[in-house]
């Protein structure tokens, strides 16, 4: 193929005549026009001079918007700094071609020449990007298409270089097929690089096919060893007929080949393998086998040494393990229902216990109440046939443990009549295969606060070892039960003061509808600082405000109490939203912790106009909804939280009639799983489908709200959900 063109003028042709004349115009205008190769002339002064229908389709720009410019005037400033810097390198050369990738992208950017810019723009070009090379992480976009060019230097018949001409195909397909086979690979490497396995192919009758380096540098086999024995010439004497006899098998059934055996390596020694190995077929015929061998042996000897162990522990240290254990879990039990559930997994796993209940003291201490274990999904089931309560005075296993503060025990149906003078069928009538009995008195401070009950479906000696653990077990167990109780009445004397604090009734307005709710966190999470008010001002208009203090249980309530009285008292002096923070900011500067973080969002509303102002403190963005316009979030400002260095801004809005504002705290779009950006996005697509008669009801519009955006995931916080709806006018 040539690589120089000597042209004197696009449409003159070396031969004289007319006819050839004619010839030539005709081929230059099919190639212009109908050639699917884009085609374009540029002079030494880097002016397109011609340009193909074709090129200005694959650039998604007008001929006439390339003639006659330089790139500078007619492309994007990047690609036109690519397309100049491989017009320059070619008439700077000596007549060599130069063949580069230009990327174009479904991305527009601006022509640095804006006359030009707008000419592309209206003959409906695309646009063109900066060329991105190919294997980049952002790879190619679902629009781009890649151009292979072809840039040939272009001389006169006196041999001087008058331009260059440039050929441009579309690779597109070709290179993103290209671009796919390449990531498999560099996949297919690195996870064999990452993982412990030695992968090995053979052919279709399993001899080896390919050499194995990093197999033979680990058995050290030479290649000539490996491609006449393969993997299998240094498997242990001991595994080879065994292995070799399944291989042959599975080779034989075209089916996959899985097991473990030891190998011979290098050093002389002996490691343990584990091998899979698959079929590759090509339509129903096998064309090669593929396995991985996975070094497990860390993985044998670690079982290995687990068995000698177990067999040289003593009973009691195997107990110390399980009460070490039984401590560990008893110390992540928040609540009593927890506590009961270690308990039981407990007395199951470390003696054997099929059924196992705890009960608890009253304030009296003169009736016992059994407490159901909470199930692994958390939520508390009832305890079916079973008493809600037993007297301390009856004869029971756990009664008599709580009178005696000893362990009571009873080895048989026999010894349990004797100790007790009856049998307890009547109090656990679905347990009444029980043939053993053990009772444990839970003491704090020498004190009982209740008992622990293990029993067995069969008889069951209790060694003075076991009893030894099971009075330590229930001392864990009393230890964690009180924990539990303290924490239970925190978190309801938290909730109960947050619920105290939170306004009783909201206004009733002829013009304004309102609605809140409040839902604490109460599963196995104490109570936060979240908080709603709705007061009305001395002239009348309506003071709205949402607050989220940092932390959970008492403390964190009563700050919320604090701020919601402060707030409070600094509007009734200055309503002004960005005077009331203000003046929480000093409050805080001068009385709460630096560490203390407090959000609030506040605004004053007149609810006969709707007109009103609000500032935030750094509290989530208000959502607006409204049924002439998509649903979204406020996108003020939400400044910094109280006692921060902030200048408090105040913004002007409208309630118009028909819309509603919600205000509400980040448990409704936070949470483990979702993060604040997703899940306010998720609050916006929530509200915009909510039906019309749900979004004019503020009571269903909140509920609508807080199902949907904890649905699906566990709530962890508190929600709090404040509404506020101007219905429309009635005629």
């Amino acid at each position: 193929m040539s690589t120089e063109t000597s042209v004197p003028h696009p449409r003159t042709s070396a031969v004289e005549g007319p006819d050839m004349d004619a010839f030539d115009d005709a081929l230059y205008s099919a190639l212009m026009k109908q050639a699917p190769a884009g085609i374009a002339y540029f002079d030494t002064e880097l002016r397109c001079r011609r340009a193909g229908e074709a090129l200005a389709g694959l650039l998604g720009v007008s001929g006439a918007g390339l003639e006659r410019h330089t790139p500078a005037q007619a492309l994007p400033e990047a690609l036109a700094a690519e397309v100049e810097a491989a017009l320059r390198e070619v008439l700077a050369g000596e007549g060599a071609p130069l063949e580069t990738d230009l990327i174009v992208s479904a991305r527009a950017d601006k022509p640095a020449d804006t006359e030009n810019a707008e000419h592309a723009e209206n003959a409906g070009g695309g646009g063109l990007a900066a060329p991105l090379p190919l294997g980049t992480a952002g790879g190619l976009g679902p629009g781009d298409r890649v151009l292979s060019c072809l840039w040939l230097p272009v001389r006169a018949t006196d041999g001087a270089v008058r331009g260059v001409a440039l050929t441009a195909h579309d690779v597109t397909e070709r290179r993103r097929a290209e671009e796919i086979i390449r990531r498999k690979e560099q996949r297919y490497r690195s996870l064999v690089e990452a993982s412990s396995q030695v992968v090995w192919v053979t052919g279709p009758d399993g001899r080896p096919l390919d050499d194995a380096p990093e197999w033979r540098a680990i058995t050290g086999q030479t290649p000539e060893d490996y491609a006449a024995g393969g993997w299998l010439a240094v498997v242990h004497g001991d595994d080879r007929a065994r292995v070799e006899a399944i291989w042959n098998e599975c080779v034989a059934d075209e089916r996959v080949f899985e097991t473990g055996y030891r190998i011979r390596t290098r050093s002389g020694g002996h490691r343990h393998f584990d091998v899979r190995a698959v079929p590759i077929r090509q339509g129903d015929e096998v064309i090669e086998w593929v396995g991985a061998n996975t070094d497990v042996t860390g993985q044998k000897e670690a079982e290995e040494m687990r068995g000698r162990l177990t067999e040289q522990l003593s009973a009691a240290a195997l107990r110390t393990a399980r009460l070490q254990q039984a401590t560990s879990m008893l110390a992540e039990a928040l609540t009593v229902s927890q506590v009961v559930q270690v308990i039981t997994e407990v007395g199951r796993s470390a003696i054997g216990a099929d059924y196992s209940a705890v009960a608890l003291l009253d304030d009296d201490k003169l009736r016992l109440s059994i407490v159901t274990p909470s199930p692994p999904g958390g939520e508390t089931a009832p305890r079916p046939a079973t008493r809600d309560d037993i007297r301390v005075s009856d004869q029971t296993v756990m009664s008599v443990a709580v009178r005696e503060s000893r362990p009571f025990l009873a080895q048989h149906p026999d010894e349990l009549r004797l100790q007790l003078g009856r049998d307890e069928a009547e109090l656990f009538t679905q347990h009444n295969e029980e043939r053993a009995w053990v009772g444990l008195p839970l003491l704090a401070a020498g004190a009982p606060i209740g008992a622990l009950r293990f029993s067995f479906t069969r008889p069951r000696e209790i060694t003075e070892e076991e009893r030894v653990f099971l009075e330590a077990l229930a001392g864990q167990c009393a230890l964690a039960v009180e924990r539990a109780l303290l924490f239970e009445r925190e978190h309801k004397t938290a909730e109960e003061l947050q619920r105290s604090l939170l306004p009783t009734a909201l206004p009733q307005l002829p013009g304004m509808v309102l609605a809140a709710r409040y839902n604490p966190a109460t599963r196995h999470v104490q109570v936060g600082g979240d908080w709603y008010d709705v007061f009305r001002l001395p002239d009348d208009r309506l003071a709205v405000a949402a607050g989220d203090v940092m932390g959970k249980g008492v403390l964190a309530a009563a700050g919320m109490g604090r701020v919601r009285n402060a707030l409070r008292a600094l509007a009734l002096n200055d309503p002004r939203p960005a005077a009331v923070l203000a003046g929480l900011d000093r409050l805080f500067s001068a009385t709460e912790d630096e560490e203390q973080f407090t959000t609030v969002a506040y605004a004053v509303i007149d609810p006969e106009t709707g007109q009103g102002a609000f500032s935030n403190a750094g509290h989530p963005p208000p959502l607006l909804i409204s049924p002439d316009s998509p649903a979204r979030v406020s996108s003020n400002e939400p400044g910094t939280p109280l006692g921060w260095p902030s200048q408090r801004q105040q913004t002007s809005f409208s309630i118009e009639t028909g819309n509603t504002v919600v205000f509400y705290s980040d448990g409704l779009v936070e949470n483990r799983r979702r993060g604040v950006d997703a899940g306010l996005e998720e609050l916006v697509s929530v509200a915009a489908d909510a039906p019309p008669e749900v979004v004019g009801d503020p009571e269903r519009l909140v509920d609508f709200l807080v199902d949907r955006m904890l649905a699906g995931y566990e709530q962890v916080d508190d929600v709090t959900v404040l509404a506020l709806h101007v219905p429309p006018k009635t005629v």
